[in-house]
């Protein structure tokens, strides 16, 4: 069994982890700032999100887009400066949550969809689409907690990871970045025995042989699944496992978002600062958006 060892600590709530020319970079909810994180440890703050950070992703000009959960918003940060792209409010049900960002600069931005700091009821929500320099639309509905999502190599399938339905999710991408062919990509709730705890899927990325690692925090794990819902491989954590990305110059290095905390319980994570960015070496290098 592969095991982690810890890059960083002392984090309130590690999430969007993202290798970008040759960086990593994560969001740290709950103080409010991205970071960026060397293989030796030595973390740079790159900016403060007044309404907490979330997914991240870059424009091909350099331009860093983030999600500010609680305004729900798109943002971009470039030469030290922090603008509105686009305001999601009026089609995210509650917080937005995660992003991946394709080669033409579409982002696509999940949401809870419900309020589940207040104990609301489920609700189904949508993966929302932002096209650059048009209205913010909707590429699919009827998602329960859209959250980790990746995009294959070639650009042409798009897979969300759907967290209160332990599932992932597949989508044909359109030439206009339009979503279709909506189909069950891997059902997690097959892939255990009887009694045992199904995962549930948080951030994800894809490797070369299109496979994908789900960081599943109900389990304390990252479990790297292939289409139809076989897991292949699984690194254990003594947390909560949230997110997760390939890096490093090989693209072989899986970084994990841990934590001790609930993503719903902001006041834990800022008491308890238990989150950490943990690393494993594997077989199969990283492919594809993020």
């Amino acid at each position: 069994m592969k095991e982690t060892t810890i890059l960083m600590d002392g984090l309130t709530f590690g999430e969007g982890p993202r290798w970008h020319n040759g960086k990593f970079y994560f969001s740290d909810f709950y103080s409010h700032r991205v970071f960026s994180l060397d293989m030796e440890g030595n973390s740079e703050l790159i900016v403060e999100v007044p309404n907490q950070p979330s997914g991240l992703g870059w424009l091909l000009d350099g331009t860093m887009l983030i999600v500010s959960m609680k305004d729900r918003k798109l943002l971009s940060y470039k030469n030290n400066t922090l603008k509105e792209v686009a305001d999601l409010s009026f089609l995210a049900g509650f917080h937005c949550n995660d992003m991946v960002v394709d080669d033409q600069g579409n982002a696509y931005i999940g949401n809870f969809g419900f309020n589940t700091y207040s104990g609301e009821e489920v609700k189904p929500a949508n993966l929302i689409l932002v096209r650059p320099g048009e209205t913010p639309c909707v590429a699919a509905d009827d998602l329960l907690f859209p959250n980790g999502t990746v995009i294959t190599p070639d650009g042409k399938t798009l897979i969300v990871g759907e967290t209160y339905a332990a599932r992932l999710t597949a989508f044909d991408v359109n030439p206009d970045a339009t979503l279709s062919n909506r189909r069950v990509w891997a059902d997690l709730t097959l892939s255990v025995d009887d009694g045992d705890d199904v995962p549930v899927p948080d951030g994800m990325c894809l490797d070369a042989e299109g496979a994908i690692w789900v960081a599943s925090p109900t389990t304390a794990e990252v479990i790297r699944v292939k289409e139809g819902g076989e897991i292949l491989d699984r690194v254990l954590v003594s947390t909560n496992a949230y997110a997760c990305m390939l890096g490093g110059d090989d693209l072989r290095t899986l970084f994990i978002c841990t934590s001790n905390a609930s993503g719903v319980d902001p006041e834990a994570a800022l008491r308890e600062k238990s989150g950490k960015i943990e690393v494993v070496r594997v077989e199969v290098p990283g492919a594809g958006k993020p």
